[in-house]
């Protein structure tokens, strides 16, 4: 049997077996979630003043980009593990988180003060922000690569990568209820490099750990 008969078998596999790796994956994610909750919790806990922080459009931004990061990067694992099986508009998905921050770059820049735009780029937390996010996406990168492995990605470096950026929203998810930065100057720049390193940390892992 040629690698294309393989693909092809396993495309055309029963339904009947498609929903187990759904609600494996799931599963496994919101293990890891938990876990790196628990990692949150037991390292930085949230920020003294969420309480009223819920109140600042720029605070309840940073989760909606990267929770809406992580939920598109999960549908498009979830078809990248079948072969053969389409994208359709989970491609699309990834990109809502980056669309909103966007936006509420745009406004930042025309809301703010010129001068003001460095400090809140560079911000306060910025190592901080660095070596947290990766770290709090660790047992999530982990738990989605464990239930990745139940598929067969066919391209595994970039499956990688998408179990990375969907660990890295979640890792910058957890690490935005301590973040006292809320600018998204400071997001784009910080969360991204972070979230970016979780990704390509995904996609060199991705070889290693995927290929069936």
């Amino acid at each position: 049997m040629t690698t294309e008969d393989l693909i092809r078998a396993l495309a055309s596999d029963r339904p009947g077996r498609l929903p187990p790796l759904n609600l494996g994956f799931a599963a496994a994610v919101a293990i890891g979630v938990v876990a790196a909750f628990v990692l949150f919790m037991g390292l930085l806990g949230p920020r003294p003043d969420i309480a009223t922080a819920v109140r600042d459009p720029r605070f309840v931004l940073k989760f909606a980009v990267t929770l809406a990061l992580a939920a598109g990067a999960a549908g498009l694992a979830l078809r990248i593990a079948r072969p053969g099986a389409p994208a359709g508009p989970w491609r699309f998905a990834v990109f809502v988180g980056p669309v909103l921050l966007g936006l509420g770059l745009v406004y930042e820049l025309a809301s703010a003060p010129g001068a003001e735009w460095g400090s809140r780029l560079v911000g306060r937390n910025a190592l901080l922000c660095l070596a947290s996010i990766p770290l709090f996406a660790a047992p999530v990168l982990a738990a989605a690569f464990a239930a990745l492995r139940r598929g067969a990605p066919t391209r595994p470096a970039l499956a990688g990568a998408v179990a990375g950026l969907l660990a890295g929203g979640f890792g910058a998810a957890l690490y935005a209820a301590h973040c006292t930065d809320d600018s998204p100057l400071f997001v784009a720049t910080w969360y991204g490099l972070a979230i970016a390193a979780v990704t390509l940390a995904g996609a060199a892992l991705g070889p290693r750990l995927l290929r069936w």
